[in-house]
């Protein structure tokens, strides 16, 4: 695929997950955050299922579950049932920009927390970019305004704590995930989180209904989009790309959230704005590939 290509792949991919901190709004005017997570998953499951078995992947399905079957269980836990858990409650009375910026920290999270987990050493640029990051994330929460009407709210604090799920994913992901055909091992683990977000609203008493028209297609979109889609672009830029480039596109994730809000006549504040660009700068400079020495000239004779 052309490079053009692989850029808007990864343009995409941060577009839907952008558009996933807006359509939960209608989404959680119908379901319980409970309810909303499982049956998210549960569509993307079946979804990511289809794709694997139009693959050819259907016996590496089978391989993944009966060989690494307790690690695709934890990954799910921690990425899918751990990350949306706290993240649909947190939308329930936090904005999509403050969620979104929150979640901007991402990359450098991550960073940090291999470094303490699996002893990656991380760069000057990450350790100077750590507090203007968190400085754009606290501006961001005290100059926002949620959507219960107040400065700052549980549900930021909740955005963090998916923010952390999401990181520990991310860590996790990079000992644990097995090799072998990736879209069968994303079927097995989305199956893991889809079963036991489907318990925790059943055994928490959260109904699992069909909801109206229009939150019905925000969850369809969200499945299918915020999550299938979202994946298998992000995959084939990393891919082709790497990691850290790739990981460059996080930065629109915000943008896009924001700019999706507005158009639905949600305008950020100015203490969002400011906090915004300040998380946006912090991990776009974190992110930074390393500086190449300049190459010497060689000696010519004399």
């Amino acid at each position: 695929m052309a490079g053009k290509g692989v850029y808007g792949l990864a343009a995409l991919a941060a577009l839907f997950w952008g558009a996933n901190f807006n359509l939960a709004a209608p989404v959680l005017a119908e379901l319980t955050p409970l309810a909303a997570a499982a049956e998210r998953f549960v569509l993307a499951t079946a979804i990511m299922t289809a794709v694997a078995l139009w693959r050819g992947q259907g016996m590496a399905m089978l391989g993944a579950v009966r060989g690494h079957g307790y690690r695709l269980a934890l990954l799910g836990t921690v990425g899918i049932f751990g990350f949306n858990v706290l993240f649909f409650d947190a939308m329930r009375t936090t904005s999509a920009v403050n969620g979104a910026l929150i979640m901007a920290t991402n990359p450098l999270l991550t960073a940090l927390l291999a470094a303490a987990t699996l002893g990656e050493r991380p760069s000057a640029r990450q350790l100077a970019a750590l507090p203007l990051a968190l400085a754009g994330v606290a501006t961001v929460i005290l100059g926002g305004v949620t959507a219960a009407g107040s400065a700052t709210g549980i549900g930021d604090v909740e955005m963090i704590c998916a923010n952390l799920a999401w990181a520990a994913y991310n860590v996790l992901s990079r000992k644990m995930m097995p090799s072998g055909p990736q879209f069968a091992n994303v079927a097995v683990m989305m199956a893991a989180g889809a079963v036991a977000l489907t318990a925790a609203a059943l055994v928490g008493g959260a109904p699992l209904a069909v909801p109206g028209v229009a939150a019905s297609a925000a969850l369809l979109a969200m499945a299918v989009f915020g999550s299938v889609l979202a994946y298998i672009f992000w995959t084939m830029a990393i891919a082709r790309l790497g990691a850290g480039r790739t990981a460059l596109f996080l930065n629109l994730v915000p943008v896009c959230a924001t700019m999706i809000g507005a158009l639905g006549g949600d305008l950020p504040s100015r203490g969002q704005l400011a906090g915004g660009m300040v998380v946006i700068v912090a991990v776009g400079y974190a992110m930074l590939p390393p500086r190449r020495p300049m190459a010497t000239c060689p000696a010519t004779p004399s």
